[in-house]
């Protein structure tokens, strides 16, 4: 069971442009709060059935103005020597040359291109991902699930996004054909992310330093 492959997204982070459709928020810097967020992702196996895995370190942020959701930018970065499917054999074969090559290519990038809002609470997050020394564009099906304070004070919002990419596209091919026809891994990548956001605060909102 070697499978699984590559997956992409993080950097899809972009769903913080969702942020459109929140008009009372002001242009502010976002931040990932990795520890409540997960970007996950699934491959067929053997041409019957899913294998699942995600990516555990990463970090991203986004600068947005409530008024114009054209001048959102976004960028993301993954480490893709953190790629976990629940399995250290697996785990170890995706970081070796055969996949992602995590030594020579230790990060994943994702900077957004241009934002199309779709809805209410939903866009289409356009930008490039780079992953395994390719860089190619990327589309992610986003939706703004809320903004809150939390107990804190602070401003947080949640996203989910989903997109679908190639690894073939990435020369990510190691694979092997089936006797009866098809192959082991899948080319498809389907990528989830489940994203929480903190509103970074202006140095003028800081509170002074103690003396």
């Amino acid at each position: 069971m070697r499978s699984i492959k590559t997956l992409v997204p993080v950097l899809t982070l972009l769903l913080l442009s969702g942020l459109v459709h929140v008009p009372d928020v002001a242009a502010a810097t976002w931040k990932i709060d990795s520890s409540h967020s997960a970007v996950t992702f699934s491959v067929r196996h053997l041409m019957i059935s899913n294998v699942r895995g995600s990516f555990t370190d990463f970090e991203g942020s986004i600068d947005f103005d409530g008024k114009d959701a054209t001048k959102a930018s976004v960028e993301v970065s993954v480490n893709t020597s953190s790629v976990n499917t629940g399995n250290e054999k697996r785990d170890s074969h995706l970081k070796n040359a055969d996949f992602f090559n995590t030594e020579k290519y230790p990060k994943m990038t994702f900077k957004s291109t241009k934002v199309e809002s779709t809805g209410k609470k939903t866009a289409l997050i356009h930008g490039n991902l780079t992953l395994h020394g390719e860089t190619h564009p990327v589309t992610l099906d986003a939706e703004l699930l809320g903004v809150v304070k939390d107990p804190r004070g602070n401003t947080r919002a949640g996203f989910t996004a989903t997109t679908t990419v190639k690894r073939s596209d990435f020369k990510i091919t190691y694979n092997s054909v089936l006797e009866a026809g098809g192959v082991v891994i899948g080319d498809d990548v389907k990528v989830t992310l489940e994203i929480e956001a903190i509103q970074q605060k202006k140095e003028s909102e800081k509170a002074p330093a103690a003396k």
